[in-house]
């Protein structure tokens, strides 16, 4: 029995979704654990999936959820709760014995990290790796379908972005292959131990914001930080999610052109996923 967090989706990507298909194409047992049951819980009954509904956050939803589970896949949507949802997660982990939980964290998280919230996601890597349950940290880039969203917010007329010139470089990286990722180490039977890697980069392409708006076949737009915030609460209606964005492009901008030490392409999608990573292009071309 596997257990994925994150099961009905999002707008934003959606992996515990794509790990949920992926997982039963190979014939396993999936649990799926939704904060709401409604139509698409109803659709991962109709899969043959077993549901749980409850708050991630709440460790009396948790522990039951957990129990009898061998595997487990653990995503938070960029809103308040991570580091509750965290321990409650990696509490009952350990008690229930699972032996692997697959956790999707931020491409730089570390104690240092130029936003909260990957300085959050390293706060969580800490607690898995404590809890004794042989987590994989998938260190992802910013998903393309974050773009995407800004993009349907101007009705697919223009990319508007904090991000300066359009020669700024961004690591980024398909949700699709994310999961794949996910999956892949989910049903890894190589063994887990404390002499493995627990970190696992997932990037698929670096590219600048220019070929990312010319990928979606629209002008960037270079906006100042202060109208991007205000533009952004409308887009997300969170305060999380948009401190963490209005971070993540500061960032981004600060460093132009130039390298970080996490940029770059890894084999993880290859190697995990089982194919090469989706492009940008290819990626914006789907959506058409």
């Amino acid at each position: 029995m596997i257990l994925v967090t994150g099961a009905a989706g999002g707008s934003q990507g959606g992996t515990g979704r794509q790990v949920v298909d992926l997982l039963l194409e190979r014939g396993e047992e999936v649990r799926a654990f939704v904060h709401s049951d409604d139509d698409r819980a109803a659709e991962l009954r109709k899969l043959g999936v077993e549901v749980v509904v409850g708050d991630l956050c709440e460790i009396a939803a948790v522990r039951p959820a957990l129990r009898g589970v061998r595997r487990a896949y653990f995503t938070y949507p960029v809103t308040a709760g991570l580091l509750d949802a965290t321990a409650a997660f990696a509490a009952a982990a350990r008690e229930a014995g699972v032996e692997r939980v697959v956790e999707v964290s931020q491409l730089d998280a570390s104690p240092e990290a130029g936003t909260p919230r990957m300085r959050r996601h390293w706060l969580s890597e800490q607690v898995f790796d404590w809890a004794g349950v042989g987590a994989v940290h998938l260190r992802a880039g910013v998903f393309f379908e974050n773009l995407a969203v800004v993009a349907a917010a101007s009705g697919n007329r223009e990319l508007a972005l904090p991000l300066g010139g359009p020669d700024t470089l961004i690591p980024l990286v398909a949700a699709a292959d994310v999961a794949r990722v996910g999956a892949g180490l989910l049903l890894d039977p190589g063994p887990v131990d404390d002499t493995a890697d627990p970190v696992c980069l997932v990037n698929g392409q670096m590219a600048t914001i220019g070929e990312v708006a010319d990928a979606f076949g629209i002008p960037y737009v270079d906006v100042p930080p202060e109208e991007w915030e205000a533009r952004a609460m409308e887009i997300y209606r969170d305060e999380v999610a948009v401190e963490h964005l209005t971070h993540l492009w500061a960032l981004f901008r600060f460093i132009g052109a130039g390298h970080h030490p996490v940029y770059g392409v890894y084999e993880s999608i290859e190697r995990y996923g089982g194919r090469p990573p989706m492009t940008i292009r290819e990626f914006a071309q789907g959506l058409r």
